[in-house]
Formats: structure tokens, C-alpha cells, sequence
């Protein structure tokens, strides 16, 4: 497929991807679940490459999630080493091209060498507006809506008088408590691998997201699956519960 098929009038301004699949592609192999999350890191350049390609401005990865602390142990760790390497490795190119970085999720719970690294590569790249990279790293959508609960009270706390001003708020003001404040909501979310749920993903975020579940695993989503997601979305008519 060639860009010239994508509807360049509708492109989505953010375009989220669960990954999935990682763990089979590997044992299809006959290889150890590791070697899926090494080959996932294609996947991520690539799609990072097309997003810039297809004029899409943010691309967010769901990269770990807070039950998958839950894993064994020994994969947990090679995760955490790949994303540090990875992240390394990859900071250059996306500087060069204009990508900015970003990491969002419940740090409290990384490595500090891994939120050295991560700090690093955000400031470096904080300059940047082409494309922003957004990886949520462990991140569930519950532990976000309850972070920014807690922020609320902890203001309310701190300002009492705060009270009424927090009881008028509409929806768009609980948006700045969130662990996305500041980054407009994902228009699609992709998941690969076949499986049809969010797994606590994006659960405010992405109440009125569209939605799309491919069988391809991650490993295999390379620019050609990522054209054809912007391409399906292009041809979605979005409604927010309006009559046209």
C-alpha cells in the first residue's frame, strides 16, 4: 500500500498500539519469549518511521503494563534491560527526525537506572515537534483514574477552598489530573495479536477512540500494517453520539 491510498484529510492526530503477541511469535519459533520482545523493537521503529511518514503527530505504545509486574521474574528483567538499550540506541535517530520522547506510567516502580536513562531521553529530544512518542511504561488506565483522584484530594487537602471550584468541574477538567494531562486523546487504538480487549488500557482516554483488532502479531506490524490502520481509520465516521 502506498500513502497515496490514505485519506490525507482525516489522518488521526494520535494513534495508540497495544502490543501483543510478542510471546507466541517467539514460541512459534521455537525460541525463548524474550527473543518476540527483541524482535517487537522493529516493530516500534517502524511504526515511529510510518507515523512520520503518514503525518500522525502522536504515537503512543503500551509497553508494560502494571500487571505485567506479575510475570516471572527473569522475563521482567530482560524487559527492563532491552527497554534501557533500546532507549539508548534508539535516541539519536528520533532526535535527528524531529521525535520527541516521552514516558508515562507509575515510575515510582522502575529501576533507577532505567529512570536515569528515561530522564536522559526526554530531555534531549524535549525540544523536538514532528512526532511525539509517548511509551506508557508500567501504566493501567485504573492506576492512572486513581493517581488523579488522589491528586484531587490532595489539592481539596492542601486548598480547602478549592471545593466548589472541583464540584463545577466538567469532564475536560479531570483531563489535567491524568497521567496524560496535556496530550490529546488516542482517535485509534490498535491492538495485534488478535485478542479483542484493552486490558486496562486508555480507559478514560479512550472512551470514544476507535477501536481495531488485528491478528497480526507484533513482531509482524511493521509500516505496511500501520498504513493500513491509518487507512481504516480515515474511512471511520465519527459521530461523539451526534446525529449527521
Amino acid at each position: 500500500m502506498n500513502d497515496m491510498a490514505i485519506n490525507e484529510l482525516n489522518i488521526p492526530v494520535h494513534v495508540s498500539l497495544i502490543m501483543d503477541g510478542n510471546g507466541r511469535w517467539a514460541k512459534e519459533r521455537g525460541q525463548e519469549r524474550v527473543y518476540g520482545h527483541f524482535e517487537g523493537v522493529e516493530s516500534v521503529r517502524a511504526c515511529v518511521e510510518a507515523a512520520v511518514e503518514t503525518g500522525v503527530k502522536y504515537l503512543s505504545i503500551y509497553a508494560f503494563s502494571e500487571e505485567n509486574w506479575n510475570r516471572p521474574q527473569e522475563e521482567v528483567d530482560a524487559l527492563m534491560t532491552l527497554m534501557v538499550k533500546a532507549m539508548a540506541a534508539e535516541m539519536p535517530a528520533l532526535d535527528k527526525n524531529g521525535v520527541r520522547f516521552m514516558v508515562i506510567g507509575n515510575r515510582e516502580r522502575l529501576d533507577p537506572e532505567l529512570n536515569e536513562v528515561i530522564d536522559s531521553c526526554m530531555a534531549q529530544t524535549a525540544h523536538n515537534d514532528r512526532l511525539t512518542l509517548i511509551v506508557l511504561l508500567s501504566y493501567s488506565g485504573k492506576w492512572d483514574i486513581l493517581q488523579a483522584a488522589k491528586k484531587m484530594a490532595l489539592e481539596v487537602h492542601e486548598c480547602p477552598e478549592k471545593v466548589d471550584e472541583i464540584m463545577d468541574m466538567d469532564i475536560n477538567g479531570f483531563d489535567r489530573y491524568l497521567a496524560t494531562a496535556g496530550i490529546p486523546d488516542p482517535d485509534l487504538i490498535v491492538r495485534t495479536s488478535g485478542e479483542c480487549r484493552l486490558s486496562n488500557y486508555f480507559l478514560w482516554q479512550g472512551a470514544y477512540s476507535e477501536l481495531l483488532f488485528v491478528d497480526t502479531l507484533w513482531p509482524d506490524f511493521r509500516k505496511d500494517e500501520f498504513r493500513k490502520a491509518v487507512e481504516y481509520y480515515t474511512k471511520r465516521d465519527r459521530r461523539y453520539g451526534k446525529v449527521k
